[in-house]
């Protein structure tokens, strides 16, 4: 690890202030930032600790939804009853997403801002677009059983690991970002992200020295959701794919669907050709089936991921089915 200074601010205007210097990073729970420090794929000159800032807050909004401060802990976040009860699917996908003792520590802006767990990311000694821009990608033509089927391009193709990004994709959360003048916007979660293209280590529309200061739900959509992730081991593994869906029927027919997948992009893969299928049609295995094809169509895998395209459609297809029948 290189040397560093360190800052610890107390207001929000004074963290964004401190972002701008050369070299200036946010630090807040540090559970995924640490690790690549301790390696040297980060290298901040500057951490700005932003860990006591007063955005922990779970707050109601005129509207039902809710502000969720980007300092709340996982945890709280996941263990809040009016997360529980009005948006589950978010319960779900946080408690999957890490370990007790991580959740405790990730804040919910930090879960948004986390890296690639691509092995090769992680090896300094190999080709990295990601990491090192113009060096070339190692996945590519390489080990790539966890890697994307979707949005993926030839300069890189990584996933996103967070569950929580998943769950608020299929949720229309918004992400709120404060600059360094004091002012404030708001970035649809489904723009939030960046595929890869020919930039993949520029991955959000975060400008320098903008900073997260919470995530606005809006109120619960109709219907009934869920969260399933697909990994090698039952706890503290990231998704080979995960799906977050939301499903209202009427009489045995959809009445409302959503659909984000996690595990299979460079980002949360919000799926708009299996939310077309599904609505209006009748909620049977053949409907899902469809569906599911409707959202792997332009799936490409590159051999060692290729199981992938049918572990997707299988993984929408049963969650689709337990969600219709109420289950």
């Amino acid at each position: 690890m290189r040397s560093f200074t360190y800052e610890r601010v107390v207001d929000a205007q004074a963290a964004v202030a401190a972002a701008g210097r050369p070299g200036a990073k946010f630090i807040s729970g540090g559970t995924n930032l640490l690790d690549l420090m301790k390696l040297e794929i980060e290298r901040p000159r500057h951490l700005v600790d932003i860990s006591r800032l007063p955005l922990r807050e779970i707050e109601e909004l005129p509207d039902g939804g809710l502000r969720i401060g980007a300092q709340a802990a996982n945890s709280d976040t996941a263990g809040d009853q009016r997360v529980r009860t009005r948006y589950p699917v978010l319960t779900q996908a946080l408690v999957a997403g890490a370990s007790g003792q991580l959740r405790n520590k990730a804040s919910v802006g930090g879960n948004l801002l986390q890296r690639t767990r691509c092995a090769y990311f992680y090896d300094t000694a190999a080709p990295c677009n990601k990491r090192d821009p113009g060096s070339g990608c190692s996945a590519i033509g390489g080990v790539n059983r966890i890697h994307a089927i979707l949005g993926a391009s030839d300069a890189c193709i990584a996933t996103h690991p967070s569950d929580m990004a998943v769950a608020l994709a299929v949720l229309d959360a918004e992400v709120e970002l404060l600059d360094a003048d004091g002012a404030q916007r708001r970035v649809a979660i489904g723009e939030f992200h960046r595929l890869p293209g020919d930039t993949p280590h520029v991955e959000t529309v975060v400008r320098p020295a903008e900073m997260i200061t919470a995530v606005v739900l809006p109120p619960a959509p109709a219907g009934r959701q869920f969260y399933r992730k697909v990994r090698d081991r039952a706890s503290y593994e990231f998704a080979l794919v995960s799906v977050a869906a939301i499903v209202a029927t009427d009489q045995g027919t959809i009445s409302g669907a959503r659909v984000a997948f996690g595990g299979v992009a460079h980002k949360p893969w919000r799926s708009a050709e299996a939310e077309a299928v599904l609505v209006g049609r009748p909620a049977t295995m053949a409907t899902y089936r469809e569906a599911a094809g409707a959202a792997m169509r332009g799936a490409v895998g590159r051999g060692h991921n290729d199981f992938k395209i049918e572990l997707a459609q299988r993984t929408l297809c049963r969650t689709l089915a337990q969600l219709a029948e109420g289950s």
